[in-house]
C-alpha cells in the first residue's frame, strides 16, 4: 500500500510540475512584458513594414544619389543601366580606397599606444 501511494504521489509531482511549467513558459514574465504582450497583439500588421520603408538602407541611399546624378545628365533612359553601374561602382572603390589607407595606416602605428598612436592615426588618414 505504502508503495502504491509513493507512485500516485510521484505521479501527481511530476504532473503538477509539468503544467506549471507550462503555465509559466506562456505567461508573461512582467507586467511591462504583459504590456508589450497586448500591444504587439493590438496593433496593426503594416506597422512594421512602414518603420522599414521610412530608414533607406545605405544602398537605397547610394541608388538615389546616383539616380540623381543620372537625371541632372539629361541623358535618355536607355543610358541608366551603364551610367548606375559606373556612379555604384565609384562608390564602391572609394571605399576601398579608404579601407587600403585604413590597413596602411594601422601597420605603420604598430608599436605606438594611446594618444601617441591617436596622433599619428590623424594624420596619417588624413593625407591624401
Amino acid at each position: 500500500m505504502k508503495q502504491l501511494i509513493t507512485v500516485l504521489a510521484f505521479a501527481a509531482a511530476v504532473f503538477a510540475s509539468s503544467a506549471y511549467a507550462a503555465d509559466a513558459a506562456s505567461a508573461p514574465k512582467s507586467a511591462s512584458a504583459a504590456k508589450a504582450s497586448a500591444a504587439k497583439a493590438s496593433a496593426p500588421q503594416a506597422a512594421p513594414m512602414a518603420t522599414a520603408a521610412s530608414a533607406p538602407t545605405k544602398q537605397q541611399t547610394r541608388m538615389g544619389t546616383c539616380s540623381a546624378e543620372f537625371k541632372a545628365t539629361g541623358k535618355p533612359g536607355s543610358e541608366r543601366q551603364a551610367f548606375m553601374k559606373e556612379c555604384l561602382k565609384k562608390e564602391s572603390d572609394a571605399k576601398k580606397a579608404q579601407q587600403e589607407k585604413m590597413k596602411t595606416c594601422n601597420a605603420e602605428a604598430k608599436g605606438k599606444k594611446g594618444d601617441e598612436r591617436k596622433a599619428f592615426m590623424k594624420e596619417c588618414l588624413s593625407k591624401a
